[in-house]
C-alpha cells in the first residue's frame, strides 16, 4: 500500500500538467482573432500616418553665362569723330530744331537755340544725353534722337609686313583679321606671333595682342572689333 501511493501521486502529478499545458494553448480560432485584430491595428495606423511622398529630383543649375572680353568689346558704342553726319531731332518741335549737321572738323556741330555743341569723342547716346539738358532751358521736357547718318571719321591704320601697308577708312564695325585681308594679308616674313594693335586709351597707348594662329584656325573671341585710331602693327 506504501509503494503504490508514491505512484499515485506521480501519475497525478503528470496529469495535471498536461492539462495545465491544454488550458495554455491558445485554440485555432483564438489565433485567428488575434492575427486579424493585429493586421486591422497595422492598417489603421498606416491610414492615419501615410508613408512620405519621395523628394523631388534636383534641378540642375545652369551656369552662368561669363562674356568674353572680345565680346565686352564688341558692345561697345560708336564714337562720333569730324566729318560724320547726324540726324538730329526734337520731337514735336520739327522742323525748327531738327537738322541733319556735319561735325566740323574741330569736333563740334551747330544748332539752333545751343548753338556750338562737341560731338567729337561722344557716343550717339552721350550726345542726346548732352542735348537733352541744354534744351531743358528752353523747351519744357524734351525728347531728343541722334542718329549717325553717314561715318566717315572711323580710319584704322596697317602697318609693317602686310602687302598694302596703309591707313582704311571704315563705314561699318569690322575685326583686325578683316582690316589685315584689306591690307592685302601677310608678307612671307611677317610675324605672327608678335602682331600688336595700338590704342590710344586717354593720354596712354595700349598694346593690344592679336593672336593670329588662333583666329586663322577659326577661334573667333580673339578676332576683336577695331576703334577708330587704331594703328594694326605686323612685325
Amino acid at each position: 500500500m506504501i509503494r503504490v501511493l508514491p505512484v499515485l501521486l506521480v501519475s497525478g502529478l503528470c496529469v495535471a500538467s498536461m492539462a495545465h499545458a491544454q488550458e495554455a494553448q491558445p485554440t485555432p480560432a483564438q489565433v485567428t482573432a488575434t492575427t486579424g485584430a493585429s493586421a486591422t491595428t497595422a492598417i489603421a495606423a498606416a491610414a492615419e500616418d501615410p508613408a512620405p511622398a519621395p523628394a523631388p529630383a534636383p534641378v540642375p543649375k545652369t551656369p552662368p553665362i561669363v562674356r568674353s572680353s572680345s565680346a565686352v568689346d564688341m558692345a561697345k558704342e560708336y564714337l562720333i569723330g569730324p566729318e560724320d553726319v547726324l540726324d538730329i531731332t526734337v520731337w514735336k518741335n520739327c522742323p525748327d530744331l531738327c537738322r541733319t549737321v556735319p561735325v566740323r572738323p574741330d569736333g563740334k556741330l551747330s544748332l539752333p537755340l545751343v548753338n556750338d555743341v562737341q560731338a567729337a569723342g561722344l557716343s550717339p547716346m552721350d550726345l542726346r544725353q548732352h542735348l537733352t539738358e541744354q534744351l531743358a532751358e528752353y523747351l519744357p521736357s524734351p525728347e531728343v534722337s541722334v542718329i549717325v547718318r553717314e561715318v566717315h571719321n572711323f580710319k584704322v591704320a596697317v602697318v609693317g609686313s602686310v602687302k598694302m601697308p596703309g591707313d582704311y577708312e571704315i563705314k561699318s564695325q569690322a575685326t583686325v583679321l578683316e582690316l589685315i585681308a584689306r591690307a592685302q594679308g601677310l608678307t612671307e616674313f611677317a610675324n605672327r606671333d608678335k602682331i600688336v594693335v595700338l590704342r590710344q586709351n586717354g593720354t596712354k597707348t595700349e598694346r593690344i595682342k592679336f593672336n593670329y594662329r588662333k583666329v586663322a584656325e577659326g577661334d573667333d573671341q580673339d578676332n576683336f572689333y577695331v576703334r577708330s585710331g587704331d594703328i594694326i602693327v605686323v612685325p
